[in-house]
């Protein structure tokens, strides 16, 4: 044998009965990785078993991941293990980095014929915080059920992997390292890349960046402050913002992508961005945005904290989307929300007689809609906006997206937003998260209330909270019938809606890591301009605790005191 040559080899393994993906991948504490033997192996061999060996032979891969702890050690894995498999090429950010709409948009640029996320995107990071891997096929979004459900039987049966276990990256340098291995699969190739080039130039494609130089540097320039939140989007926004658009370097805050977020939680929400908030609060910034770990998720700030409910901001984009040069040369094919984001989306898609898709949690949907020429805009109530200019939800884009609205109409935030109030009418929508509940409390509280819920004397009836009273038109648990593929996907969550269009929905989540989560939403539409400037808990209310009474949330879950997301 050629001494030259790097060896493969065949390692015994056993499956774990847990990897089942959930709608953001593989997401578990670190731990699970670090103290269950071949546990991150079994997975990414699972991954790529999930990739027919003809396609997989001398394909391209992308390999990006948010920075937090483990990812380089899983990156060296995935790297020995992709040449043993047969991959051709593996495209890695420098240092292991890559935000993911830059992932999307990488492995639509390259062709690739998928990509892996190394992210838990909103969850903490660090020794003691989570981790998680995700697989994107070759549109560039995330892998529909049909192919996570093989990656999960797959996982269930695993016998053994192969790895190439001398073979050594450096992920550092830019540039072709290439590899000479004993199978046939021969020669591999790694290449390093600059994690924002390919990214920025598609950003350009879609944005006047003139006119948003002018705005953001220009004589009468408004002041704005980005926070990254020590997450991947830092060096995109120094690059972007700062270098490109010309944004004073101190509009970017927690810049430097930390293993553990800097002890923080990188979620852009007005818990955890805090800092941001305070900031925006003083009044000194005109315009403010958070982004999470990954990138994908971002939050909008106006003058003195003006807060932009997720919901509302992908409605706002919708109204004014001929702001915006890339909606000027491709025109405005649909609109879409996940099922429990509110319906302010609703409102401008009737206004405008726009097709509108009601999906459930989960952007491989809207991918599939956008493959089909279907949909053009999209977004979901956990803080993510996005396009169909690739197949994930782009935090920096939908900034871009605000930014060029702002630059259009030369109005502030809070002004955008009154008026899209008065003309559209506003609803009133919070989330509740109840967080690490146990999962037979939690499993067996929403089957209770399914079956409440099913009795033909719920429709109809009359519930009275205060000076309000509710009465249930519709009650289901949320159904989806995929107009593309004609996939069915079952059980998304339990909705009641009322005559007056008022809506409660329950949700658990799938992309935990540990116990359940319980989400309530709680949507409510107004159209009475002497009240849409309304406190939200105020105005929720009286929804909110006869979601409560219903569900009897807190008595069978023992937890009185959630998160408030939105």
């Amino acid at each position: 044998m050629d001494d030259s040559l790097l060896q493969v080899v065949s390692v015994p393994t056993a499956p774990y009965p847990d990897q089942k993906p959930g709608t953001s991948g593989l997401r578990k504490k670190v731990y699970v990785f670090q103290s269950n033997r071949y546990y991150l192996q079994n997975f990414i061999q699972s991954v790529l078993f999930s990739i027919d060996l003809r396609d997989r032979q001398g394909s391209t891969i992308i390999v990006g991941g948010d920075g937090r702890y483990f990812n380089r050690m899983a990156i060296e894995v995935i790297v020995q293990m992709a040449a043993a498999n047969g991959v051709g090429r593996l495209v890695i950010g420098q240092n292991g980095i890559m935000s993911t709409p830059a992932v999307s948009c990488m492995i639509r640029k390259m062709k690739a014929i998928g990509g892996i996320l190394l992210t838990a995107s909103h969850n903490p990071g660090g020794p003691n915080g989570d981790f998680g891997i995700k697989f994107n096929i070759s549109n560039g979004g995330p892998a529909p059920e049909a192919i996570t459900n093989k990656i999960f039987q797959l996982s269930r049966t695993i016998e053994e992997y192969a790895i190439c276990p001398d073979l050594r990256v450096d992920l550092a340098t830019l540039g072709k390292q290439t590899f000479d291995l004993e199978n046939k699969f021969k020669p591999f190739t790694v290449e390093i890349v600059d994690p924002v080039e390919a990214y920025a130039n598609m950003l350009r494609n879609i944005f006047d960046f003139a006119a948003l130089k002018e705005m953001l540097s220009g004589h009468n320039y408004i002041k704005i402050r980005l926070d990254a939140m020590h997450g991947v989007m830092g060096p995109y926004l120094k690059r972007i913002m700062c270098e490109e658009l010309g944004c004073p370097v101190n509009s970017v805050i927690n810049c430097v992508p930390l293993e553990d977020f800097g002890g923080k939680h990188p979620d852009p929400n007005l818990t955890y961005a805090a800092e941001l908030v305070e900031a925006m609060r003083s009044g000194q910034f005109d315009f403010g945005a958070a982004f999470d770990g990954d990138g994908d998720r971002n939050m909008i700030l106006g003058k003195h904290g003006f807060f932009v409910n997720p919901s509302d901001s992908v409605a706002v984009i919708a109204a004014n989307i001929f702001c915006i040069p890339y909606f000027q040369r491709t025109g405005v094919r649909g609109l879409a929300r996940s099922m429990p984001t509110s319906g302010a989306l609703d409102n401008v898609a009737k206004a405008r007689k726009i097709q509108l898709y009601e999906t459930p949690t989960g952007w491989k949907f809207f991918g599939n809609l956008m493959d089909d020429g279907k949909l053009s805009l999209c977004g979901e109530e956990s803080f993510g906006t996005g396009s169909d200019h690739i197949r994930e939800k782009d935090g920096l884009w939908a900034v871009l997206a605000w930014l060029s609205v702002l630059a259009t109409r030369q109005q502030s935030v809070e002004e955008v937003m009154t008026e899209h109030w008065q003309t559209y009418g506003r609803n009133f929508f919070t989330r509740y998260d109840y967080e690490e509940v146990d999962v037979l409390a939690a499993f067996e509280m929403m089957e209770d209330l399914e079956a409440m819920m099913s009795d033909k004397a719920f429709i109809g009836q009359s519930f009275s909270m205060g000076e309000k009273t509710y009465k249930v038109e519709k009650a289901d648990n949320f159904e989806y019938s995929d107009p593309v593929d004609g996939s069915i996907s079952r059980h998304q969550g339990l909705r009641i809606i009322f005559s007056d269009g008022s809506r409660v929905i329950f949700r658990l989540s799938g992309t935990g890591s540990s116990g359940a989560t319980i989400h309530l939403y709680v949507d409510s539409y107004e159209n009475d301009t002497g009240k849409i400037f309304q406190d939200v808990q105020v105005m929720l209310a009286p929804l909110v605790n006869l979601a409560l009474k219903m569900s009897m949330l807190q008595e069978r879950t023992g937890r009185s005191g959630p998160t408030v997301i939105t």
